[in-house]
């Protein structure tokens, strides 16, 4: 009987350690805030050789090593012909030394294009315009409701680029989640709707056409204006996410369960990729099998 009675012990212990151990690894897993690479491939008619873009968004200001190196040394390895920064590559609330790194890091490595986030616009005026000054101190196009047409080993593309749709607010000093801003919301879609359509007609040149705006929850509206691609960003994932179960738990501007949390959507010609973005240390809340990302995307 003393035997029977060590052996349950034993055993109880063991699986104690296994369970221990289990929920150790889960949660390292689940906490996990290394940076990622996804990658995603879009057919394009228009386009006989490949090209790479890829896409930072929702950095934060947010450290990745020192002198931003793995940031730096991941996009370096990818090697890209075109670095799009989808919005919110600052932050309002800690100072622009990260970013800045970033930036004196990338100059002159790639085309490189940007467009605002909301983040951008709630810092306020001055601190807007430094922001601003900034991108452009290091050779970053910033596209305000424009396109450029790009040549690439002699394949043409558009870059089309439209404003955070808080840029309507902070044009008419409204603060952030005033009475006066949620009062404003259908005149703020409507602003946005008109900068998009006016962006949309690049189209007619007949060049494949990417367009770059920090917000996936317009999707209908980039679906209906026929852009065959759109990268985007600001959901961050989602947040809290369960593999291959919850695609994200929560989400800016779209509230509980997302639809545009992070990935891949096809609707009738349109691709819509939306990074999970770049932030760790800024966010109120841990990301949960929410690893930040550097997305990367084949144009073939």
């Amino acid at each position: 009987m003393t035997i029977r009675i060590l052996n349950k012990k034993k055993i109880i212990s063991i699986c104690t350690l296994a369970l221990a151990l289990v929920f150790s690894v889960f949660f390292i897993m689940a906490l996990d805030t290394r940076m990622a690479v996804r990658y995603y491939s879009v057919d394009a008619d228009t386009v006989s050789s490949p090209i790479r873009i890829a896409l930072v968004t929702d950095l934060h200001s947010c450290y990745h090593g020192e002198n931003q190196a793995f940031l730096i040394d991941a996009i370096e390895e990818q090697r890209p012909d075109i670095l799009l920064l989808g919005g919110d590559i600052f932050d309002d609330d800690i100072d622009d030394t990260n970013t800045e790194i970033f930036l004196r890091e990338i100059e002159g490595k790639y085309p490189t294009y940007y467009v605002t986030g909301n983040h951008e616009y709630w810092s306020g005026t001055s601190n807007f315009s430094d922001k601003m000054d900034i991108l452009e101190k290091y050779g970053v196009k910033i596209l305000h409701n424009e396109f450029e047409i790009l040549e690439i080993r002699g394949e043409y593309v558009n870059i089309c680029g439209v404003d955070d749709p808080d840029a309507y607010m902070f044009e008419a000093n409204v603060e952030k989640n005033s009475d006066d801003y949620l009062d404003g919301k259908s005149e703020m879609d409507s602003n946005f709707n008109s900068k998009l359509s006016t962006v949309s007609k690049a189209q007619e040149n007949g060049y494949f056409t990417v367009l770059l705006s920090h917000r996936p929850e317009y999707f209908e509206d980039y679906e209906s204006l026929g852009f065959p691609l759109v990268l985007c960003g600001h959901a961050h994932g989602g947040q809290w996410r369960i593999p291959y179960i919850l695609n994200g738990l929560y989400a800016p501007d779209q509230g509980l369960f997302p639809e545009y949390a992070g990935g891949r959507y096809d609707e009738n010609g349109t691709t819509m990729i939306v990074s999970r973005g770049l932030a760790r240390e800024t966010l109120p809340i841990p990301r949960i099998f929410n690893r930040p990302e550097l997305v990367i995307v084949d144009i073939t």
